[in-house]
């Protein structure tokens, strides 16, 4: 009798065993088949060989008013290990500009070479430092209306920082309702410049959907934000200070304007303080406004259209604000920092036309986006429904409704999520001095003291830790779009900081 309970009691144990391997089996292959077939990436033209991760893309589509909006992503799973590695978001700024900018020309998989004719199809070859080796992420193109995303009712392509926020938190969750298997990953929402609006009023919204249970429930961990635009007093009056640091205007116009505007360079306080800020515009006007160390390419008058100029933020009024900036000649404050350099004469909401970005070299990205056997291989729209892919969208209508980004950072970080804030030092569209200024605004305590951080035994740039989870980092020699000036830097902070390891 005790040998026949004692073998029921094995067989039941070896039964809920083999139930448990056939449930995780089960588990296992719902979760490979999570991922939608109908999104998967098997090749690309322009480049021989095979995928380094797997890759999805196409289109999610959420409710316009009226219609529908159709946001389109390019989702690139971790190269390194995708079921532990964090889930990142990036975005890219403008207003209005496309995140296939971070895809093609900063950390996406690839390095584009331009074909030869420019309009011929480009050639593409692994990138070392592709932040996929470190992550999976998701490229998107955001609001509706920009880069391969659309509508078919022009009117979605009216919007602002408060709709892209909620746009881009629908997005999200119908996301991780489609790929469930990265629903437990750690999420981050990253991106530049005027990101610097898109990422804290999207991480609120997120947050703000988890603290009322919203399903399904993001593991949201923190954000990063690349010279972002943040304030505008910080953001406006930076520029002047960050000229004469980098021997950009003599010590003489340096203290006039000291004198004449009393640190006041975005609101400017009188006739005199303006007519020393605009010395300070015609001896900058020359230069790379992305990267002072760099040529400006395409300097011309038929690639930068009419009316454009090089100049540092809000020195001309930019977009479309429902609160209108003050009318000046000359200005320093809050800028989207793509619009003043836009081709004015092609931008008009509800056009199918975009433009180019002075000093930005586009070619490659315009000719394979715009390739139709690309726009196949990667589920795109074609041209005759998405209309033609820009850098940057001038059929985009967009309104900054939001004001200072300093309160969101602050009520975000007292809630316990991981920031790091980091600047291209070279970079004269949102200069680090004023990034510096906000950073150190927020009176948090001091708990990394400023210090150089190393890469390959070699100074990359400093950093500064604060309490709160809280990093100002500064890349040494870096633009604006740092990632694309100092790509193995980039790479370095950004897999460690992920990583929870000190940079």
């Amino acid at each position: 009798m005790i040998f026949e309970n004692f073998y029921i009691h094995a067989n039941m144990i070896i039964l809920k065993f083999i139930c448990s391997i056939t449930l995780a089996l089960l588990l296992t292959v719902s979760t490979v088949r999570a991922a939608p077939k109908k999104s998967v990436i098997s090749s690309l033209p322009g480049f021989v060989g095979t995928l380094p991760s797997k890759h999805y893309a196409g289109y999610m589509t959420i409710d316009g008013s009226p219609g529908e909006k159709n946001l389109f992503y390019y989702f690139i799973v971790s190269e390194r290990n995708p079921s532990k590695d964090p889930v990142v978001l990036w975005l890219n700024g403008g207003p209005a500009c496309s995140s296939f900018d971070g895809f093609i020309y900063e950390h996406g998989p690839f390095k584009f070479q331009a074909g030869k004719p420019k309009e011929s199809l480009p050639t593409l070859h692994l990138n070392p430092f592709s932040w996929s080796k470190v992550s999976n992420i998701i490229y998107l193109d955001s609001p509706c209306g920009v880069g391969l995303s659309y509508s078919n009712n022009p009117k979605n392509y009216v919007t602002g920082d408060l709709q892209t926020a909620s746009d881009t938190h629908t997005f999200l969750l119908k996301w991780f309702k489609l790929y469930p298997e990265f629903l437990s990953n750690p999420f981050y929402i990253s991106g530049e410049s005027y990101a610097g609006v898109y990422v804290p009023t999207l991480a609120s919204e997120v947050v703000k959907g988890i603290q009322i249970g919203e399903k399904p429930l993001i593991n949201f961990k923190g954000y990063m934000v690349g010279n972002g635009v943040t304030d505008d007093k910080f953001d406006g009056n930076a520029f002047v200070p960050f000229a004469f640091g980098m021997g950009l205007i003599s010590s003489d116009i340096y203290e006039a304007c000291q004198i004449t505007c009393g640190g006041k360079f975005y609101d400017p306080p009188s006739e005199g303080c303006q007519k020393n800020l605009e010395k300070v515009e015609q001896a900058v006007s020359g230069l790379n406004v992305y990267d002072i160390l760099e040529p400006c390419y395409g300097n011309s008058e038929t690639r930068n259209g009419s009316g454009n100029t090089n100049m540092p933020l809000g020195f001309h009024q930019m977009g479309v604000n429902k609160k209108p900036l003050p009318k000046r000649t000359s200005m320093f404050g809050r800028a989207s920092p793509f619009w003043s350099t836009r081709d004015t004469e092609a931008s008009s909401p509800g056009s199918q036309d975009g433009y180019h970005v002075k000093c930005v070299d586009d070619e490659a990205a315009v000719a394979w986006l715009n390739n139709e056997a690309v726009r196949k291989a990667i589920h795109a729209a074609p041209v005759s429904v998405a209309g033609s892919w820009w850098i940057c969208a001038g059929r985009v209508s967009y309104s900054g409704d939001t004001g200072s980004m300093i309160p969101y950072h602050k009520n975000l970080t007292s809630l316990g999520y991981r920031v790091l804030i980091y600047s291209g030092d070279h970079d004269m569209r949102v200069p680090f001095t004023g990034t510096e200024a906000w950073t150190r605004s927020l009176g948090y305590k001091t708990i990394d003291e400023w210090r150089p951080w190393m890469t390959d035994d070699q100074v990359a740039g400093y950093l500064l830790g604060y309490d709160n989870n809280f990093t100002f980092l500064k890349i040494k020699g870096a633009g604006h779009m740092v990632a694309q000036t100092k790509p193995r830097e980039a790479l370095e902070f950004y897999s460690r900081w992920l990583d929870g390891k000190p940079i």
